[in-house]
Protein backbone atom coordinates (compact mmCIF):
# COMPACT_ATOMS: atom_id res chain seq x y z
CA UNK A 1 0.00 0.00 0.00
CA UNK A 2 1.35 3.43 -0.87
CA UNK A 3 0.32 6.88 0.19
CA UNK A 4 -0.09 10.01 -1.89
CA UNK A 5 -1.87 13.35 -1.85
CA UNK A 6 -5.34 13.84 -3.29
CA UNK A 7 -4.91 16.79 -5.68
CA UNK A 8 -8.12 18.62 -4.86
CA UNK A 9 -8.07 18.27 -1.07
CA UNK A 10 -4.39 18.33 -0.14
CA UNK A 11 -4.86 15.35 2.17
CA UNK A 12 -3.08 12.01 2.33
CA UNK A 13 -4.78 9.23 0.38
CA UNK A 14 -4.02 5.49 0.65
CA UNK A 15 -3.35 3.76 -2.62
CA UNK A 16 -3.91 0.01 -2.59
CA UNK A 17 -2.15 -2.62 -4.64
CA UNK A 18 -4.32 -4.33 -7.28
CA UNK A 19 -4.48 -7.53 -5.19
CA UNK A 20 -5.69 -5.54 -2.17
CA UNK A 21 -8.30 -3.79 -4.30
CA UNK A 22 -9.52 -7.14 -5.65
CA UNK A 23 -9.78 -8.58 -2.12
CA UNK A 24 -11.63 -5.50 -0.90
CA UNK A 25 -13.93 -5.59 -3.94
CA UNK A 26 -14.67 -9.29 -3.44
CA UNK A 27 -15.55 -8.61 0.19
CA UNK A 28 -17.76 -5.72 -0.85
CA UNK A 29 -19.55 -7.87 -3.44
CA UNK A 30 -20.15 -10.64 -0.91
CA UNK A 31 -21.31 -8.07 1.63
CA UNK A 32 -23.67 -6.47 -0.87
CA UNK A 33 -25.09 -9.79 -2.05
CA UNK A 34 -26.27 -10.54 1.46
CA UNK A 35 -28.00 -7.18 1.83
CA UNK A 36 -30.13 -7.18 -1.33
CA UNK A 37 -33.11 -9.17 0.04
CA UNK A 38 -33.65 -7.08 3.17
CA UNK A 39 -36.46 -7.58 5.68
CA UNK A 40 -38.46 -4.58 6.87
CA UNK A 41 -37.62 -4.92 10.59
CA UNK A 42 -33.87 -4.73 10.16
CA UNK A 43 -33.71 -3.20 6.69
CA UNK A 44 -32.77 0.26 7.93
CA UNK A 45 -29.96 -0.99 10.17
CA UNK A 46 -28.61 -3.36 7.51
CA UNK A 47 -28.85 -0.65 4.85
CA UNK A 48 -27.02 1.80 7.13
CA UNK A 49 -24.37 -0.87 7.79
CA UNK A 50 -23.98 -1.42 4.05
CA UNK A 51 -23.59 2.32 3.46
CA UNK A 52 -21.03 2.53 6.28
CA UNK A 53 -19.10 -0.40 4.76
CA UNK A 54 -19.10 1.37 1.38
CA UNK A 55 -17.64 4.47 3.06
CA UNK A 56 -14.98 2.39 4.83
CA UNK A 57 -16.48 3.05 8.28
CA UNK A 58 -15.82 -0.48 9.51
CA UNK A 59 -16.12 0.39 13.20
CA UNK A 60 -19.56 1.83 12.49
CA UNK A 61 -20.53 -1.35 10.63
CA UNK A 62 -19.56 -3.49 13.62
CA UNK A 63 -21.52 -1.19 15.95
CA UNK A 64 -24.62 -1.41 13.76
CA UNK A 65 -24.48 -5.16 13.14
CA UNK A 66 -23.72 -6.30 16.69
CA UNK A 67 -27.19 -5.64 18.19
CA UNK A 68 -28.87 -7.29 15.20
CA UNK A 69 -26.57 -10.30 15.42
CA UNK A 70 -27.22 -10.64 19.16
CA UNK A 71 -30.96 -10.66 18.42
CA UNK A 72 -30.41 -13.59 16.03
CA UNK A 73 -30.55 -11.89 12.61
CA UNK A 74 -28.72 -14.37 10.34
CA UNK A 75 -27.63 -11.75 7.78
CA UNK A 76 -26.16 -9.58 10.49
CA UNK A 77 -24.45 -12.62 12.05
CA UNK A 78 -22.87 -13.62 8.74
CA UNK A 79 -21.75 -10.09 7.91
CA UNK A 80 -20.39 -9.48 11.40
CA UNK A 81 -18.52 -12.78 11.09
CA UNK A 82 -16.97 -11.44 7.88
CA UNK A 83 -15.87 -8.32 9.73
CA UNK A 84 -14.22 -10.39 12.49
CA UNK A 85 -12.64 -12.84 10.07
CA UNK A 86 -10.94 -10.03 8.18
CA UNK A 87 -10.30 -7.66 11.08
CA UNK A 88 -12.50 -4.89 9.66
CA UNK A 89 -13.69 -2.63 12.48
CA UNK A 90 -12.87 -5.24 15.10
CA UNK A 91 -9.79 -7.27 15.96
CA UNK A 92 -9.29 -10.20 13.65
CA UNK A 93 -10.72 -13.16 15.57
CA UNK A 94 -11.34 -16.42 13.74
CA UNK A 95 -13.09 -17.98 16.74
CA UNK A 96 -15.66 -15.17 16.87
CA UNK A 97 -16.11 -15.33 13.09
CA UNK A 98 -16.72 -19.10 13.23
CA UNK A 99 -19.31 -18.69 15.99
CA UNK A 100 -21.16 -16.02 14.03
CA UNK A 101 -20.99 -17.94 10.75
CA UNK A 102 -22.25 -21.07 12.51
CA UNK A 103 -25.21 -19.20 14.01
CA UNK A 104 -26.10 -17.79 10.58
CA UNK A 105 -25.51 -21.12 8.80
CA UNK A 106 -27.75 -23.04 11.20
CA UNK A 107 -30.55 -20.60 10.35
CA UNK A 108 -30.02 -21.31 6.64
CA UNK A 109 -28.20 -18.15 5.57
CA UNK A 110 -26.27 -19.09 2.38
CA UNK A 111 -23.50 -16.53 2.93
CA UNK A 112 -22.97 -17.78 6.49
CA UNK A 113 -22.94 -21.37 5.22
CA UNK A 114 -20.39 -20.58 2.52
CA UNK A 115 -18.13 -18.65 4.86
CA UNK A 116 -18.32 -21.42 7.47
CA UNK A 117 -17.40 -23.89 4.74
CA UNK A 118 -14.36 -21.80 3.85
CA UNK A 119 -13.34 -21.60 7.51
CA UNK A 120 -13.46 -25.42 7.67
CA UNK A 121 -11.47 -25.62 4.46
CA UNK A 122 -8.77 -23.24 5.69
CA UNK A 123 -8.76 -24.48 9.28
CA UNK A 124 -9.25 -20.95 10.60
CA UNK A 125 -10.74 -20.96 14.08
CA UNK A 126 -11.28 -24.73 13.97
CA UNK A 127 -9.65 -27.89 12.73
CA UNK A 128 -9.54 -28.24 8.96
CA UNK A 129 -12.21 -30.64 7.69
CA UNK A 130 -12.85 -30.87 3.95
CA UNK A 131 -15.97 -33.02 4.41
CA UNK A 132 -17.67 -30.36 6.56
CA UNK A 133 -16.35 -27.64 4.25
CA UNK A 134 -17.99 -29.44 1.33
CA UNK A 135 -21.23 -29.91 3.28
CA UNK A 136 -21.62 -26.21 4.09
CA UNK A 137 -20.55 -25.02 0.64
CA UNK A 138 -22.95 -27.50 -0.96
CA UNK A 139 -25.80 -26.18 1.21
CA UNK A 140 -24.86 -22.58 0.38
CA UNK A 141 -24.90 -23.32 -3.35
CA UNK A 142 -28.26 -25.07 -3.08
CA UNK A 143 -29.90 -22.28 -1.07
CA UNK A 144 -28.28 -19.24 -2.67
CA UNK A 145 -30.07 -16.87 -5.04
CA UNK A 146 -29.10 -17.28 -8.70
CA UNK A 147 -26.66 -14.33 -8.66
CA UNK A 148 -24.53 -16.02 -5.94
CA UNK A 149 -24.98 -19.68 -6.84
CA UNK A 150 -22.19 -19.95 -9.42
CA UNK A 151 -19.69 -18.43 -7.01
CA UNK A 152 -20.63 -20.87 -4.24
CA UNK A 153 -20.51 -23.78 -6.72
CA UNK A 154 -16.96 -22.81 -7.73
CA UNK A 155 -15.93 -22.72 -4.07
CA UNK A 156 -17.55 -26.12 -3.41
CA UNK A 157 -15.90 -27.64 -6.47
CA UNK A 158 -12.51 -26.27 -5.45
CA UNK A 159 -12.86 -28.04 -2.10
CA UNK A 160 -14.06 -31.21 -3.88
CA UNK A 161 -10.88 -31.24 -5.98
CA UNK A 162 -8.95 -32.00 -2.75
CA UNK A 163 -11.28 -34.82 -1.68
CA UNK A 164 -11.60 -38.53 -2.34
CA UNK A 165 -14.87 -39.86 -3.82
CA UNK A 166 -15.75 -41.32 -0.40
CA UNK A 167 -15.26 -37.91 1.26
CA UNK A 168 -17.44 -36.22 -1.38
CA UNK A 169 -20.12 -38.84 -0.81
CA UNK A 170 -20.03 -38.20 2.95
CA UNK A 171 -20.21 -34.42 2.41
CA UNK A 172 -23.21 -34.88 0.14
CA UNK A 173 -24.89 -37.18 2.68
CA UNK A 174 -24.38 -34.65 5.47
CA UNK A 175 -25.88 -31.90 3.31
CA UNK A 176 -28.89 -34.05 2.44
CA UNK A 177 -29.75 -34.84 6.08
CA UNK A 178 -29.21 -31.26 7.29
CA UNK A 179 -32.23 -29.22 8.30
CA UNK A 180 -32.40 -25.57 9.45
CA UNK A 181 -31.84 -25.27 13.17
CA UNK A 182 -29.24 -28.06 13.28
CA UNK A 183 -25.45 -27.79 12.98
Amino acid sequence: MTFGFAPSTNRVVRRQKPSQRRAWAAGLVLFACCLLPLRAASADALARAHAAYSRGDYIGVVRMLTPLALRGNPRAQALLGFMYENGFGAPQAYDAAVDLYLDAAIQGNPFGQAMLGLMYDKGHGMRSDVVLAYKWLNLAAARAPRRERDYFLRLRNAVASKMSPAQIHEGQRLALVWAPGRP
